[in-house]
């Protein structure tokens, strides 16, 4: 770790440890893998304040990385954690065991929806997360290159501007629960014993069909290889519902992840 220039305690922590990186994901973090540690690097935000806090309430509360360390300078922050147990929901043994993978993810979400919101420390209901989208339109960092081919153009909205005031338009009653935020199958950890969680930037009070709606689109994604170029068959698109004991609401699932196209 001399190569890379980190603060004082994250440094005297991880000495010379050697890592490798992780290259799963969308996000503009960096993730550095260790035997027993992950060290993540990203902007110093919102987000990145909210993930230290929501860990740090969840430790206890749900299988979460334990917090080692938190730094920040204004431009980055440095979130060193322990290293969660058991395979990421989109690897290979999952992938090929579809009705395991499903009844698995399923669980997750219930366990989530179970959990006390009472004192929960970030608040993520519509109101905010519009808020966040508007200034992500306004200040031009919407990538829409990096969005389902519909969204835009001659079949979908015009422009994000657009597609935000439809959002606004068309808020959708909130069924509230602890959300995830960014439920998506590299974000969830199976072993064993228990159901993991990573990746708690977006993580507080929303509406539950939030995490189902992201849950469906990176299912789909994953196995038709859209992110890494290999396909798998498909489980039965209505799975997901019947483990979860709902009926499809198409309309909130199509709310949500055209909200996360603005992010």
């Amino acid at each position: 770790m001399t190569a890379m220039q980190l603060p004082d305690k994250i440094a005297a922590l991880l000495s010379e440890k050697t890592y490798r990186t992780d290259d799963i994901g969308m996000s503009d973090a960096s993730v550095l893998l260790f035997q027993d540690n992950v060290l993540k690097i990203q902007p110093d935000n919102e987000e990145a304040e909210n993930e230290y806090r929501m860990m740090a309430w969840l430790h206890g509360r749900l299988p979460v990385p334990e917090v080692l360390a938190f730094e920040k300078d204004g431009q980055k922050s440095w979130l060193l954690m322990s290293r969660c147990s058991g395979e990421a929901a989109c690897s290979e043994k999952y992938m090929r065991n579809p009705d395991r993978q499903i009844k698995l993810l399923a669980q997750g979400l219930k366990n989530l929806w179970r959990t006390d919101i009472a004192d929960c420390p970030s608040d993520c209901r519509l109101k905010h997360k519009l808020a966040l989208a508007r200034y992500q339109v306004e200040h031009g960092l919407v990538d829409i290159e990096n969005t389902e081919p519909d969204t835009f153009g001659e079949n979908g909205f015009e422009n994000p501007a657009r597609l935000l005031q439809w959002l606004y338009d068309n808020q959708p009653e909130e069924e509230l629960v602890l959300s995830h935020g960014d439920y998506c199958l590299p974000n969830i950890f199976f072993s064993e014993h228990e159901i993991s969680y990573i990746d708690l930037g977006k993580t507080g009070i929303a509406d539950k069909w939030c995490d189902i709606a992201l849950c469906y689109r990176s299912i789909s994604h994953n196995y038709s290889g859209a992110y890494n170029g290999k396909a798998y068959s498909a489980p039965d698109d209505l799975l997901l519902f019947r483990e979860l004991g709902l009926e499809p609401d198409w309309d909130k699932i199509r709310y949500y992840i055209l909200l996360d196209e603005l992010f």
